[in-house]
């Protein structure tokens, strides 16, 4: 009975929804959404399960609206947005409606920053200081002597402290950014200073890149919203994207609502974020694509709306650890180069990649805190477009295991005096429950190796030699970290 409901309310909805949109592709394009919309892939696909829906995978990861644009050959093919971009008032979502990119926010300030470089008006290899006038950064002994560029600011190689920003609540004071930069109130961020020296390895720092924001005011002469306007939003042709806070839903009705995991709405239905070029653009796939389009057609020497082919090749350039260009991370995905970024503010979470090569890319956005749809939906996307190196779905066989060998593992596992990992065993279904976060299953991939559907991660029980399984090896990409077993719970 509650499948059956749950089938019928996803038809409705998105019936609904695809009436909002008028939706007019060809045969052809609209085959290619289907199997997109039907092709959803986890991290790990075992052999012979069917692909999850859309429809599905949103219900399951209790995400109210997704939006997608995908680009191909350099144009965009397709943009389509699914579920309530507010569920209470019932307002569906359309490819117009605009989300939160959070730390996306960041390339497109790259883009404005370096068009500042272009143009002489800032130095992005001299000290920051010497561009910045109505704030000053306050060097200390942990620079150690080293002065800070702007090329250490947008490519996280700076030293320099707050990793994030979590916005104001809609109704509380707002800090200007001499306060933020401060950490004085109201501003709810500690104050932006040095944690090492400059050019001395990566550091994620929003803090950085408000800094960056503050320079490009004093360099232009103009407001950061402005500026982004005139000289990265209206040439790229973004006009659904601002960097305005606070402008009143009933101005721009386009606007998600933003909402928790457990889908309850975040107070005030947004935060807002004065820290503009970390984390404050407003927009669409659509238009973020736009930005992706331009940046692949300026590195390939084909346009120059704002970027020219030099500067562009400079921001696609790794400065850090091959993966860290001004604004963008590059990753290399079986022999495929990509330039991506991803988001998350309070209820929103967002991520593109854009090819080197050929014109390729995708562009996802949700109103939710739980962005785990967002790779399944690019899973689907490389693979009906066969988009080389995107589909990181690993098709693996299906492992049945005896209850009385996964008992074997049960128990709590110690990484750190203060960090314990509970594997339980429930309805024959083991767990993986870190501190205080909330327990996810693990599968089998072996007989004492385990996966996580949705993320990168794996563990294998090793025996020790009083023949137990008192050792637990947790692999992240390349991190690697053992516990021991301190009890059997069962």
């Amino acid at each position: 009975m509650r499948y059956s409901f749950l089938l019928c309310s996803c038809l409705t909805l998105f019936v609904t929804f695809a009436r909002a949109q008028k939706i007019k592709y060809n045969k052809q394009t609209n085959d290619s959404i289907y199997q997109v919309e039907t092709h959803l892939s986890e991290r790990y696909q075992i052999k012979g399960e069917n692909h999850g829906s859309l429809s599905e995978r949103m219900a399951f990861h209790n995400v109210k609206a997704v939006s997608i644009a995908v680009i191909k050959n350099y144009q965009i093919v397709w943009a389509k947005g699914y579920g309530w971009a507010d569920e209470s008032l019932k307002i569906p979502t359309t490819s117009s409606t605009r989300f939160q990119a959070a730390s996306v926010s960041k390339s497109i300030n790259a883009v404005a920053l370096l068009k500042l470089v272009q143009d002489g008006k800032i130095d992005l290899n001299a000290d920051i200081n010497s561009t910045l006038k109505t704030w000053k950064f306050p060097y200390d002994t942990v620079s150690k002597g080293k002065k800070i560029s702007l090329a250490n600011l947008l490519s996280h190689n700076a030293g320099i402290s707050v990793h994030g920003f979590g916005g104001y609540a809609i109704g509380n004071p707002i800090p200007n950014l001499v306060q933020i930069l401060n950490g004085t109130a109201p501003a709810n961020s500690a104050p932006v200073k040095s944690i090492t020296a400059p050019g001395t390895g990566f550091e994620y720092s929003g803090g950085g890149i408000t800094i960056s924001q503050m320079m490009a005011i004093d360099a232009s002469g103009v407001s950061y919203e402005t500026l982004l306007h005139d000289q990265v939003l209206s040439p790229y042709g973004m006009t659904n994207s601002t960097f305005e806070q606070g402008v009143g839903r009933n101005k721009l009705k386009q606007l998600a609502t933003a909402y928790r995991k457990d889908g309850s709405e975040v107070e005030g239905k947004h935060h807002i974020y004065p820290e503009l070029a970390a984390a404050g653009l407003w927009t669409t796939p659509t238009d973020l694509a736009k930005y992706v389009i331009n940046t692949q057609l300026s590195h390939q020497g084909k346009s120059n709306k704002v970027l020219n082919r030099k500067t562009a090749e400079l921001m696609l350039t790794p400065i850090v650890e091959d993966e860290v260009g001004l604004g963008v991370f590059i990753r290399n995905l079986d022999g495929t180069k990509y330039f991506e970024h991803s988001g998350s503010n309070e209820g929103f979470q967002s991520e593109y990649y854009g090819s080197f090569e050929s014109g390729n890319g995708v562009v996802v956005m949700v109103n939710s805190d739980n962005g785990k749809i967002i790779p399944e939906i690019v899973n689907s996307v490389a693979q009906v477009y066969d988009f080389k190196g995107l589909y990181r779905s690993k098709l693996i066989d299906k492992i049945e295991i005896p209850t009385s060998t996964l008992l074997k593992y049960v128990g709590d596992y110690q990484f750190a005096p203060t960090a314990i990992f509970k594997i339980s065993l429930e309805n024959g279904q083991l767990y993986m429950k870190p501190d205080d976060r909330d327990k996810t299953p693990v599968y089998p991939e072996a007989i004492n190796k385990f996966y996580l559907k949705q993320t990168d991660a794996q563990i294998e029980f090793v025996k020790n030699a009083d023949g137990n399984f008192n050792t637990l090896v947790l692999t992240q990409g390349s991190n690697i970290q053992k516990a021991e077993r301190v009890t059997a719970t069962q």
